[in-house]
């Protein structure tokens, strides 16, 4: 973790990237489309930041879903669809507290309407929710598979990164990534993490995983991020660590967390694809587009 002193030199710096990031034209691109929720297809959706859309042998799940503004931080990018049709929800995964990824508004508007939706977190989390959500949540520890998920595997498990929601709080509740799996096919949530050996192991215990949906971006300054997040040379090395077939990025356009020009991430991925830096398919995905699983 790094310690205050290096937060106020952060705070208090200025940004080498700071006209380049200002003037990047790069946006992400949206589809403005519902058919994935009539779609009873295996797939995949991105809904921004780290938001997907999955849905796996006729269970639905969302991920760390953010669908507003947060605090001091504008969502860029719209939803493809409006949120009030984001319905027959079965579980929402959320890989630890941090407000990116834990946004109690939209919690709130799922849960109203999905009132019979199952929350699968990290251990304590339920302790940040309101009381009266907290008997739909199901906590677990790295390497711990979740009870009653409709026939198909989720498996919560490591990642190299932190948690702090209030000033008090620093490291009293677990983070992590999961793991959805139905018979054949696995699919890698690394919710928000740095580079460490717990992809090898995660590729050890559970063998080559298909489709990697990998965080890419909030990597600059080196300094502050270094150990909290991946940047994309880290994120290709996850990638092959994990045997990935297929690389979904995420975790970048969607929200201004960080130093690096908002297209920075997927032009160095893209140029390190043309130079034959990692293999399998490169899927930068357009938000609302559906990829079949």
């Amino acid at each position: 973790m790094p310690g205050w002193k290096t937060f106020w030199r952060w705070m208090l710096s200025t940004n080498p990237q700071r006209k380049e990031k200002k003037n990047d034209p790069f946006k992400v691109e949206v589809l403005k489309s519902n058919e994935f929720l009539h779609d009873q297809a295996d797939q995949i959706v991105w809904l921004g930041h780290a938001c997907f859309f999955i849905r796996l042998h006729k269970t639905t799940i969302l991920t760390d879903p953010c669908l507003f503004d947060l605090p001091l931080k504008k969502r860029k990018v719209p939803l493809p669809v409006d949120v009030n049709e984001l319905i027959n929800i079965d579980f929402i995964l959320l890989s630890h507290a941090h407000r990116d990824h834990l946004d109690m508004k939209s919690l709130a508007v799922l849960i109203q309407l999905n009132p019979d939706v199952k929350i699968l977190t990290a251990l304590e989390i339920g302790k940040v929710l309101p009381k009266k959500w907290r008997d739909k949540v199901q906590e677990a520890g790295w390497y711990q598979v979740y009870n009653n998920t409709n026939d198909i595997n989720i498996t919560f498990l490591p990642a190299q990164h932190w948690n702090r929601r209030y000033l008090t709080d620093l490291d009293k509740q677990l983070w992590g990534s999961f793991l959805i799996e139905y018979k054949t096919k696995k699919i890698y949530f690394a919710g928000d993490t740095a580079i460490g050996k717990h992809f090898d192991l995660i590729r050890r215990l559970k063998g080559n995983i298909d489709y990697c949906i990998l965080p890419v971006g909030a990597y600059k300054p080196a300094y502050m991020m270094k150990g909290l997040h991946l940047n994309p040379n880290e994120a290709i090395m996850a990638y092959k660590y994990l045997g990935g077939k297929y690389f979904i990025p995420m975790h970048y356009g969607n929200y201004s967390l960080s130093d690096e020009p908002p297209g920075e991430p997927i032009r160095l991925l893209e140029k390190a694809k043309v130079e034959g830096k990692f293999s399998g398919r490169f899927m930068p995905m357009v938000v609302g587009e559906s990829s079949k699983v």
